[in-house]
């Protein structure tokens, strides 16, 4: 099955989009810009619910991004078990260029459960660089 990236500019604090696919799908979250806290966790319920199954957090305060997707998955089921093609991987990558997050994403993030063909770039930044980010994807 052919892979399929997309790029999704969301600045910090605003009203989060409607998703129109509902296929489990990466998320390579780059985080340019700090958000409050009570954004991040209405943004990774978003995520959640919107069928991101494997998380990439970089950028700005990616551990907390990580947290907070792992907190609402967890939350998702009650913090109960959680079945294992609902369950979200999540990883944050602090110390490592965006480069490699990108070529971890594309050669080596697997869901256990399941084959995750769509990969969406979520940018978080008040201002886009949409040609930047989706050409180091490409190069990766």
């Amino acid at each position: 099955m052919q892979r399929t990236s997309a790029y999704l500019h969301i600045p910090p604090g605003t009203d989060l989009p409607a998703m129109q696919d509902a296929s489990p799908f990466t998320a390579i979250l780059v985080a340019d810009d700090e958000v409050a806290q009570m954004w991040q966790w209405e943004a990774s319920r978003w995520l959640v619910e919107s069928g991101c199954r494997y998380l990439l957090a970089w950028g700005k305060d990616c551990a907390a991004w990580e947290e907070a997707v792992q907190e609402a998955n967890q939350e998702t089921f009650d913090y109960e078990d959680i079945p294992e093609e609902r369950l979200v991987l999540t990883t944050a990558h602090e110390d490592e260029d965006l480069e490699e997050v990108f070529w971890f994403a594309k050669h080596r993030a697997a869901h256990p459960a399941l084959s995750l063909n769509r990969t969406l770039i979520v940018h978080v930044a008040q201002q886009p660089r949409q040609e930047e980010i989706e050409a180091a994807y490409a190069d990766a």
